[in-house]
C-alpha cells in the first residue's frame, strides 16, 4: 500500500489546521510531517517471515504468526465460517495443514473451554494453518489469550497473507498436495531442504497417525455440554454406561454421550474387545481419528469384529465408521480433496430428512463395496459418496460426519438420542424422540 501524496497530506492536515483555529503555515508542515510518519508507521508491511514449500517444488511466501520451526503434511481446506480454536484441535486433523477459505481468523482470540482435544498429554494433531488476512487484536468476551499466543503454546505454525482462495483452487484441480510449512523470524530459508522435505514425505495413504492421539490409558467421562453463561456441568445420574475407544476422540462427543443420559468410560485405540465386554457396558462407541482407516484398521477392526458380534448397540463415527465398514466387509478410498467444514448437506435416508453438517475426513466407505446386509443410511447431497450406514438385524450403525459438531451446526444431535434409544430399547425402556 503506498502512502498518500504530499497534496492530499497538505490538504488534510489544512482542514484539520483551520478547524482547530491554528492556520499558521508552520503548524500545517508539522501536521503533514506527523501524518506522514504515522501512515507510514501504519502502512509498513510486516517481512515475509513463513513460507508454504509444495511437494512440486513451488513456494509461497507470507507472514509468520504462532510457533517457529518447520512441520511436513498434507494441505486440506475448511469452509467453516466459525470454529477455528475447534478446528485447530481436532485430533483427526493429525498429519494435516488447514487452509482456512474465510479470510478473518483469530478475530476472537481462544480461551481455554472450545479446545476439542481429549488427550491434553498427546501432542496437537494439525501440523499447520494458513490464513488470508492478518489476525487481529481479539474482540469477544470469551476470549483469554490472542490467537498467535495460543498457537505458540500448543506449537501450530502459521502463515498468514496467503491468497486462499488460489490454493483451494489448486486443491480442487489436483486434489489435497503434500507440503511443508515454515515460520522462520529471520526470513532466512534452505528452500532446497524444504523442498526436499515436502517431496519425501508419503503422504497420509497407509498411514497410521492414531497413536500419536489416542489415549494411553482408561479414564472416565461425566462432563456435560456447554450452556451458555453457566460453562460445564457434571452429569450427576446417569442412566446408561458407554464404552467409547479413543482413536482420535473429541471432547464435544463425550459432552453429548454424557448429556444424553451415558456414563462414559474411555480405552486407547489398542483395546481388545475383552476388555470393553468385560466392563459390561450398555453400548460402544467408535471415535473419529486421523489417518487411513485401513491402516489403523490392521489391530482394531479384528476387534471391531467382535464387537459387533456381542450384539449390544454399537455407534461409529468419523474414523470409527469407516473402520466399521471394514469390519462389515466393505473398502475404503482415499479422496481427492476430502470433505471439511461445517455447512455440508447430508440425506438421512431412514427419515428422507436433510441436515447440515460439520465434516473432516479425506477418506471414504466405497458404497458399492457394502454387503448386501449393510444399508447405506446417509449420503453427502456434495457428491453422492457414503455418509452414513447400519447393520441390518443388530443395533449397529455410524456416520461419517460429526453429529457432536462443535461449534455448530447442531442438526444432527439426534445421533446420540437414536443411539441411546437401542440402550432403551435392550432394556424395555420407553423410547424418546430422536428430536
Amino acid at each position: 500500500m503506498s502512502v498518500r501524496n504530499d497534496f492530499g497530506l497538505f490538504r488534510l492536515t489544512s482542514r484539520l489546521g483551520a478547524f482547530a483555529g491554528d492556520t499558521s503555515a508552520a503548524r500545517e508542515i508539522n501536521m503533514t510531517a506527523a501524518v506522514k510518519s504515522a501512515a507510514a508507521s501504519a502502512w509498513t508491511e510486516a517481512p515475509m517471515t513463513a513460507r508454504i514449500v509444495l511437494a512440486d517444488g513451488s513456494v509461497i511466501a507470507g507472514r509468520g504468526l504462532g510457533a517457529t520451526g518447520q512441520a511436513v503434511g498434507e494441505i486440506c481446506f475448511n469452509t467453516a465460517i466459525t470454529g477455528y480454536q475447534e478446528i485447530l484441535t481436532d485430533p483427526s486433523y493429525a498429519g494435516q495443514i488447514v487452509t482456512f477459505t474465510f479470510p478473518h481468523i483469530g478475530n476472537v482470540g481462544a480461551n481455554p473451554d472450545d479446545s476439542e482435544t481429549s488427550n491434553l498429554a498427546a501432542r496437537t494433531g494439525v501440523r499447520g494453518c494458513i490464513l488470508r488476512a492478518d489476525v487481529t487484536e481479539p474482540s469477544n468476551y470469551r476470549s483469554v489469550e490472542t490467537l498467535d499466543r495460543w498457537l505458540k503454546a500448543r506449537g501450530i505454525i502459521a502463515i498468514s497473507g496467503i491468497d486462499t482462495r488460489a490454493l483451494t483452487a489448486l486443491i480442487r484441480t489436483n486434489g489435497m498436495p503434500n507440503a511443508v510449512i515454515a515460520h522462520e523470524p529471520s526470513a532466512t530459508f534452505d528452500l532446497t531442504a524444504l523442498k526436499s522435505t515436502a517431496k519425501a514425505w508419503p503422504g497420509l495413504d497407509g498411514m497410521d497417525l492414531v497413536p500419536e492421539v489416542t489415549s494411553t490409558q482408561a479414564y472416565t467421562w461425566d462432563q456435560l455440554r456447554w450452556a451458555w453463561d453457566k460453562g460445564y456441568a457434571k452429569q450427576e445420574k446417569p442412566e446408561f454406561h458407554v464404552v467409547a475407544i479413543d482413536y482420535g476422540l473429541k471432547r464435544n462427543i463425550l459432552r453429548c454421550l454424557v448429556s444424553a443420559g451415558c456414563r462414559v468410560t474411555v480405552l486407547p485405540a489398542t483395546a481388545k474387545a475383552e476388555d470393553v465386554l468385560g466392563r459390561k457396558p450398555d453400548g460402544i462407541f467408535l471415535s473419529n481419528g486421523p489417518g487411513d482407516p485401513a491402516a489403523t484398521g490392521k489391530y482394531a477392526v479384528p476387534e471391531i469384529k467382535k464387537l459387533v458380534q456381542a450384539g449390544l448397540p454399537l455407534f461409529g463415527i468419523c474414523l470409527g465408521h469407516q473402520m466399521l465398514g471394514l469390519a462389515l466387509g466393505g473398502r475404503t478410498t482415499k479422496m481427492k480433496q476430502g470433505h471439511h467444514g461445517a455447512n455440508h448437506p447430508v440425506k438421512d435416508r431412514t427419515t428422507a430428512k436433510v441436515e447440515i453438517t460439520s465434516m473432516n475426513h479425506g477418506f471414504a466407505v466405497e458404497t458399492a463395496s457394502l454387503p448386501a446386509n449393510v444399508e447405506e443410511t446417509h449420503v453427502s447431497l456434495f457428491d453422492g459418496t457414503n455418509c452414513g450406514l447400519r447393520l441390518k438385524g443388530k443395533p449397529v450403525f455410524s456416520v461419517q460426519y460429526h453429529p457432536e459438531a462443535s461449534p455448530g451446526p447442531e442438526d444432527s444431535h439426534y445421533l446420540f438420542t437414536r443411539f441411546v434409544n437401542m440402550m432403551r430399547e435392550r432394556k424395555g425402556q420407553k423410547l424418546q424422540p430422536e428430536r
